[in-house]
């Protein structure tokens, strides 16, 4: 049995969070569990300042900030490669 991948999307709700979280939703497999976060909430973004999350939108996969989200934004080819839809 493969174990779930954990994708969380932080997300303001802006047009570039809906394109980020509509990019993941396409690359996600069967063996993704895709949550999007909304920035507004003060728990969401408490957890996103423990993660060191400085802008947005952020996918973080398996409780990692995935390294395209640390600089240029969320691109398929870094997403592919951190593992999302793969199982």
């Amino acid at each position: 049995m493969t174990a779930t991948r954990q994708i969380e999307i932080f997300s303001a709700g802006c047009p570039i969070c809906k394109e980020t979280i509509a990019l993941v939703h396409r690359l996600a497999c069967s063996s993704c569990d895709v949550k999007v976060l909304d920035m507004k909430n003060q728990t969401v973004a408490s957890r996103a300042k423990e993660l060191g999350i400085r802008t947005l939108p952020t996918v973080v996969i398996d409780g990692q900030v995935a390294s395209c989200c640390t600089a240029q934004g969320p691109h398929e080819k870094e997403l592919r490669q951190a593992g999302v839809g793969q199982p």
